[in-house]
């Protein structure tokens, strides 16, 4: 009987759900694009599950604690977020990266079970599944062992999941890391299709060619894989497999060999190196059938698990092979991590230096297993945790390996060694992305698209222009002057 005009709208600047708009005008107009019946989609499953995952936790006797945004620098990983101080000059917070250190304070004070649904920062280089603030779901839980924190993961991706419409059945499947990445290549495998990579480096130090029995000759150091592809022979043509290259020799690969499998026999390139029984051992050992094609990958062992693993993916998700179920969701545990790894003959924890070791008495330190789990679904790690250190002359030791010196662990890390001296609990817990998880429920291809207001790949908001210049009146009051920028 009415009608009355409360505001009005200009002309919209771009069509909702036009896919040819850029992402620069969508991120200025962020508002404007949450009108979109999809993005409002998105924004109801994230609350969704943000509901259920509170209600998991709290079911299971977890009491929801929030922990400090502005906290002590501890320049361990990414490097951190500084907020300057206006009351003590010259001195600096830093954004939380996690809430690790204070939910382990909180399991010394007592607090059995912990969660968070916490705030964290990073200032990292930015991928498609990053940004320089993200949501994790924090969790801390105290005398437990790996099969208790493993349990209540699981309870948790199951409650999530269900409350999103997707069903998903846990216990899930584990692999030790080092067989993933035997296997894989990667420590986050994408196991919805079975592509594994097999070790011939026996079979090739055989062979007469020279360049392969010199790298076989060093099994410890070197790896030589081979990757069957079903069926590849019948849809990629050989100036295509010869292509597949260039693709590896980007991440630091020399070459790419390759063998065909013919109705009568193998063929390619390399076959005139190897005798009979050897082709023979090939064939077996790879299980090959007519139409198969099996790629070969020889160097260093980290070099080759890298671009075998990427080189797995590509093929899998090249459009003649398309081996990817995108309706399916498989989840996997990676777990008995290594404690250490060697970067430029610095020693660096592989999670975080408060992992609890298996045990310390190694010659080789990247030896040394750590009591740490990853979760992984479809190629993405959504997490992962470790039982903690909870003695101090335990952590005084990881310090030791990793170069840490008493006075500069003291510094970083005195708060945290001196709560360990009063009777810290056996305790451990894990944290899960939840704005990568919500980016793989929703099916989006970046979690800027589960994210109310991103950042782009500049970490920059294009709507609120920050960040942006401040007033010197403020920089005073920060006890801070810039320097000139060079011409």
């Amino acid at each position: 009987s009415e009608l009355t005009i409360e505001n009005k709208a200009k002309p919209m600047p771009f069509t909702l759900g036009d896919p040819n708009v850029s992402e620069d005008v969508k991120l200025k107009y962020r508002y404007l694009e949450l009108r979109d019946p999809a993005m409002y989609e998105a924004f109801r499953l994230r609350s969704k599950a943000a509901i259920a995952a509170r209600n998991v936790l709290d079911a299971n006797g977890f009491l929801e604690v929030e922990t400090p945004i502005l906290t002590k620098s501890t320049p361990e990983g990414a490097r951190d977020y500084l907020v300057p101080s206006r009351v003590h000059s010259g001195e600096f917070y830093a954004l939380p990266q996690s809430p690790q250190l204070f939910k382990q304070l909180l399991m010394v004070g007592g607090f059995d079970r912990y969660f968070q649904i916490a705030k964290c920062f990073r200032d990292e280089d930015l991928r498609a599944d990053r940004q320089p603030e993200f949501t994790q779901i924090d969790v801390e839980m105290s005398f437990c062992n790996q099969e208790d924190v493993i349990k209540v993961a699981e309870d948790l991706l199951e409650g999530i999941f269900s409350a999103c419409d997707i069903e998903v059945k846990a216990p899930f499947n584990r692999i030790k890391y080092r067989d993933a990445m035997e296997w894989y290549g990667s420590d986050k495998p994408d196991l919805r299709y079975d592509l594994k990579m097999v070790d011939v480096i026996d079979i090739f130090e055989r062979c007469d060619n020279e360049i392969f029995s010199k790298i076989a000759a060093q099994p410890h150091k070197n790896r030589i894989k081979a990757l069957k592809v079903p069926g590849a022979d019948l849809v990629f043509s050989k100036r295509e497999m010869k292509s597949f290259e260039d693709f590896v020799r980007k991440f630091g690969a020399s070459g790419l060999g390759y063998f065909q499998m013919k109705e009568d026999g193998l063929k390619g390139p390399l076959i005139k190196f190897f005798s009979d029984d050897d082709i023979q051992a090939i064939i077996d050992r790879t299980e090959l059938e007519v139409g198969d094609v099996v790629f070969f990958g020889a160097g260093e062992k980290k070099l080759v698990w890298d671009y075998m693993g990427r080189f797995r993916n590509f093929i899998a998700e090249h459009e003649k092979m398309n081996l990817v179920d995108s309706d399916k969701y498989e989840f996997v545990w990676v777990v008995d991590f290594p404690m250490f790894e060697v970067e430029d003959g610095r020693v660096k924890a592989l999670h975080h230096p408060f992992t609890q070791p298996v045990d310390t008495d190694k010659d080789d330190v990247e030896e040394i297993e750590s009591i740490a789990y990853d979760i992984v679904l479809n190629g993405t790690e959504l997490g992962g945790g470790s039982i903690r250190i909870h003695k101090e002359e335990v952590q005084e030791e990881i310090f030791k390996l990793l170069g840490i010196e008493e006075e500069e662990a003291q510094e970083k890390f005195g708060f945290l060694l001196d709560a360990l001296k009063f009777g810290a609990p056996p305790h451990g817990g894990f944290a899960m992305g939840f704005d990568r998880m919500m980016m793989l429920i929703s099916k989006k291809s970046s979690i800027r698209d589960v994210i109310a207001f991103p950042k782009t790949q500049k970490a920059s908001c294009i709507l609120t222009q920050a960040p942006s210049e401040v007033d010197n009146a403020q920089l005073r009051d920060l006890h801070i002057r810039l320097r000139e920028k060079k011409q």
